[in-house]
């Protein structure tokens, strides 16, 4: 969060002052200039900040296994969706199933270990690429 609170910070102070000016100019309420004015101006720097947590969030998931996740678990019992969801259940993470499954000795685990790292790194680079998708679109030459 850190880092996404800086960019912001940094992604609006970033925007001229002129652009504020020349919309409250033309008669633009304060909500009207920061919508369609500020924020689209300042859509790259937020999105990149975004990114870059993104990334280093994965990044950082084993200091996160060894300080909390080792004793998170995965329920498998007989309760059903709803139990399982909002139960006292525990919890976990994928990167802690990876860690445990690549562990085992059975060679089914290791495909489920190299399959379960496939899906983080699918997921990383949807969201990298959403992300600049949305980046670009926004992004304006003013």
């Amino acid at each position: 969060m850190p880092i996404v609170i800086i960019t912001t910070a940094e992604a609006l102070r970033a925007v001229p002052n002129g652009i504020r000016e020349a919309a409250y100019g033309v008669g633009a309420t304060r909500w009207e200039v920061i919508r369609s004015h500020v924020l689209p101006y300042a859509a790259p720097g937020i999105l990149t900040g975004v990114v870059i947590t993104l990334a280093r969030a994965f990044g950082e998931t084993a200091p996160l296994i060894l300080v909390g996740g080792v004793q998170g678990f995965l329920s498998t019992g007989n309760a059903g969706f709803g139990a399982k969801l909002f139960g006292d259940n525990g919890y976990t993470a994928l990167p802690l199933l990876i860690f445990d499954w690549s562990k085992r000795v059975q060679p089914a685990f290791r495909d489920l270990a190299a399959a379960a790292i496939v899906v983080m790194m699918v997921l990383l680079l949807l969201v990298n690429g959403v992300a600049i998708v949305m980046r670009n679109r926004y992004e304006r030459k003013w």
